[in-house]
């Protein structure tokens, strides 16, 4: 709006005369879209409401899609009930702020994200109408099905529908070009856009696979080959080429790595930076007695090519003894030992990022930064602020929100 003074009064131009005299929309789309595309993506799609030539240059999918994406780090909410105005809750680690993506273009009574792959979230979904209080859980996992969308674009696709035990035991792997794998203990199924349908495979693995993830188009998990009573980890993978083979999963493993399994209770796999490095993340065993509660948080990092394993990062004792952990004595370690310490923490993220959720950190979350060296041990810092229930144990994983694909 354009503002006249006179004789002391300003006076209001109309909108349309106030555009019109803006130098900005006498641009050529062209030259325009020049000008937008160099806000990042946020600031970008917060201009559309400026006017109807911004609403319309920052509407066309060709532009849309050339816009850098925004990494951000997707929360699956500890309690995953039906809202009135479903969203998902993302944080921003460049900008440190927590976002809101809102969900409600979903014509279902409630959704739970579980994973994502670039531009697109993938969720499940119940698909019927909603049940009465005293329905148990087994009746309401029938109706559960996968959905992805993209919640930039409020665009979304219902996938094939599966059986009730794959939402309840499966772990969903998005990979590229809109495929998706989930992995149970006995099977995994396969889904490809072409033909739109679901493969199943059996699992040659010799135990359930434990925070299977995908990276440079194979999947990578973790396998407890000990006894019942002591855990022993070992490294497998699977190309995803290979999947439906009865011989398509085979060990990692090497004779210098020595007991590099051995020193963790309960690992996990995460992706690290540039795709071709893998992360393993655990509690540091302060002992091999049994049961021996850890130390602190243990990150290795694996480098794909020349198959050597590094320490990336250990979470510092002050940081730790907020999770309920940390001994500075082993007279310390004895006592929590046989108070039978629980100090289990959630871990989750990706591509040099890990965050740690825990019952007794309340309303934030423990932050790791793989750093540009190998031996800087990373950047640790605490992430506060979480919205919804604080005193939940949260998962999540990375999502880099943008337009590049559709569903």
């Amino acid at each position: 709006m354009r503002v006249c003074r006179a004789a002391g009064e300003e006076v209001a131009a109309g909108a349309e005369e106030a555009e019109a005299a803006c130098p900005i929309q006498l641009l050529p789309q062209d030259a325009l879209h020049n000008v937008l595309g160099r806000l990042p993506l946020h600031q970008a799609l917060a201009c559309r409401p400026v006017s109807r030539l911004f609403l319309d240059a920052l509407s066309s999918p060709p532009f849309l899609s050339s816009l850098p994406s925004l990494r951000l780090l997707a929360l699956r909410h500890p309690r995953a009930a039906s809202a009135p105005h479903p969203s998902l809750h993302a944080f921003d680690p460049d900008l440190r702020r927590w976002l809101r993506l809102p969900l409600s273009f979903l014509p279902f009574p409630s959704a739970s994200p579980v994973t994502a792959s670039p531009s697109l979230l993938y969720l499940w979904v119940d698909t019927a109408a909603p049940f009465p209080p005293a329905a148990d859980a087994a009746a309401k996992s029938q109706t559960k099905s996968l959905v992805v969308c993209n919640p930039l674009s409020g665009s979304y696709r219902l996938l094939p529908p599966l059986g009730s035990a794959w939402s309840r035991h499966g772990t969903v792997i998005a990979g590229p070009g809109g495929s998706v794998v989930i992995v149970t203990e006995l099977a995994a199924l396969s889904y490809a856009p072409s033909p739109d349908r679901w493969l199943k495979f059996p699992l040659s693995l010799p135990s359930k696979p434990r925070s299977p993830i995908m990276m440079s188009g194979s999947v990578f998990a973790l396998c407890d080959v000990g006894a019942p009573w002591r855990s022993q980890w070992k490294l497998f993978y699977c190309s995803l080429a290979d999947l439906g083979r009865a011989h398509g999963w085979a060990p990692i493993e090497r004779h210098e790595w020595g007991d590099v399994f051995d020193i963790f209770k309960r690992p996990r796999l995460l992706a690290g930076a540039g795709g071709r490095q893998l992360l393993m993340i655990g509690g540091l065993r302060s002992s091999f007695v049994l049961d021996a509660p850890c130390s602190t948080v243990l990150i290795l990092r694996l480098d794909l090519d020349t198959m050597e394993w590094d320490e990336a990062g250990r979470m510092p004792l002050e940081m730790y003894r907020c999770f309920g952990g940390g001994f500075s004595s082993p007279l310390e370690v004895v006592a929590a030992a046989a108070a039978g310490a629980n100090n289990k923490v959630k871990v989750f993220g990706g591509d040099g990022k890990v965050w740690f959720s825990g019952k007794r950190v309340r309303g934030k979350l423990a932050m790791w930064e793989e750093g540009a060296g190998k031996s800087d041990g990373g950047l640790w810092s605490w992430v506060d602020g979480i919205p919804g229930y604080p005193e939940g144990m949260y998962r999540g994983f990375l999502f880099d929100a943008g337009f590049t694909s559709t569903p």
